[in-house]
């Protein structure tokens, strides 16, 4: 099976070369890390006394959600080095500034060869996989190599189910390399279950997105502040991760806030660094009044869209929202996380199609702590909420406090694995 899965892996990458290469001339994307994908191992990575423990975050979003484990997993067992891996370039640098460049790589891809040097420098004790990585050649190489692994966070999406449904013979024998499963949900740990993960391995652990802290504000919050104070801005809508297909809505819904509030400004935060460009003509067309954060040197704004065309900065910016919205979810795309607007107590707007955080959207609505609307409903549901302060107000309390009562999923996950590590060690002392 792994011989035929290595074999078609292969076939599938040369198939797709052209594309790769494509996209890397045009944007630069997946031109950094090529050789640390292919197991080179960077210097900065080279052997140490300690074993390792090593944690893989896919992208920014799963990077955020370990980082209360990364520090925690330091702290409480400084007899190991805990190093991070990402598979894209966004998490990658989000990993960087959060766990130290010294510690954070790029996945290597599912071959062996490109997987065993990593294994063999970095002695990983344990493998925390964020979410759903099954890799079969990873997991079949980490568990000959001795480490126990376990995969943290663990969910099954709507969009995913079928698929693995489909594979379920296959990814029976798979998963039956990982030691543990940690899910957020009971519906998460059926699934697990039903698609061949050993249902004694399998536990619930909560979200580890809910316990995630706020980042510390940037200084480009208190300018923003500033500015709009200076210039009398407002009410403010930020719009955060969104997608193509969706900001033609968001800024026709703008433009109906504008001729009611002619200082109101939109935060416009695209998903994709790479389509920074593209959103930046729709406002030229659209004759939109904007300022690119990139270039953005303090001047005064109001009446208009503050557009991050960076990375990194949209967490923070939640906090200057009279109104938050989520997207990724007003056009079919699944949607994207919501509880970093819930830190902030600001009301929460999302479409429809949330189907990527169904339970924390589920959750959320059981509590009528966001406002789920269709297409069509969005500009007059924005502007109700506009207009009413105190339902503003009440709408992000509850958000906040839904997610206080969630908090948790970090120490159960920590327990789990300090188990997990204790198995390990014995396993380890106790020799051939």
């Amino acid at each position: 099976m792994y011989l035929l899965y290595s074999a078609l892996l292969a076939v599938g990458l040369l198939v797709s070369l052209p594309y790769w290469m494509f996209a890397r001339r045009r944007s630069g994307r997946y031109r950094e890390g090529l050789g640390e994908r292919l197991g080179r191992v960077p210097p900065r990575l080279q052997p140490q006394s300690d074993p390792a423990i090593w944690v893989h975050a896919v992208s920014v979003g799963e990077v955020l959600a370990v980082s209360e484990l990364v520090k925690e997993l330091r702290r409480r067992f400084p007899q190991y080095r805990v190093v991070v891996s990402t598979t894209t370039a966004t998490g990658q640098n989000l990993a960087r500034k959060h766990f130290g460049e010294d510690s954070v790589f790029y996945f290597p891809l599912d071959f062996e060869f490109a997987i065993r040097p990593y294994l063999s420098v970095l002695r990983p004790r344990l493998i925390v996989l964020a979410e759903t990585e099954f890799w079969p050649n990873f997991l079949r190489a980490a568990q000959v190599s001795g480490a126990r692994v376990a995969v943290v966070n663990a969910r099954i999406s709507d969009r995913s189910w079928p698929g693995y449904q489909r594979f379920r013979p296959i990814l029976q024998k798979v998963l039956q390399n990982v030691d543990l499963f940690l899910a957020q949900t009971e519906e998460d740990a059926s699934r697990l279950r039903d698609i061949g993960a050993p249902a004694e391995r399998v536990q619930v652990s909560g979200n580890l997105k809910f316990d995630v802290t706020a980042p510390a504000p940037p200084a480009i919050v208190a300018s923003l502040r500033s500015t709009f104070q200076q210039a009398g801005a407002g009410p403010v809508v930020v719009c955060g991760s969104t997608v193509e297909g969706e900001e033609g809505l968001l800024l026709r819904a703008f433009e109906n806030v504008l001729a009611s509030h002619p200082r109101a400004v939109m935060i416009l935060a695209p998903r994709r660094p790479e389509r920074f460009g593209e959103v930046a003509q729709l406002l030229e067309q659209l004759g939109i009044r904007f300022w690119r954060r990139s270039l953005w040197s303090g001047d005064a704004i109001a009446g208009g869209v503050f557009l991050v065309d960076t990375i990194g900065e949209l967490a923070s910016l939640y906090v200057l929202a009279d109104v938050a919205f989520v997207g990724g979810s007003l056009v079919p795309r699944g949607g994207h996380n919501i509880i970093e607007p819930a830190q902030h107590g600001v009301p929460i707007m999302v479409g429809n199609h949330t189907e990527n955080f169904r339970d924390i959207v589920s959750l959320f609505q059981s509590q009528d702590a966001v406002r789920v609307v269709g297409e069509a409903e969005f500009p007059l549901v924005l502007m109700d909420l506009l207009s009413s302060e105190a339902e503003r107000v009440a709408l992000g309390r509850r958000g906040a406090e839904t997610l206080r009562s969630q908090m948790g999923a970090t120490e159960k996950t920590l327990r789990a694995l300090e188990q997990l590590l204790q198995a390990s060690s014995a396993h380890v002392g106790a020799g051939p």
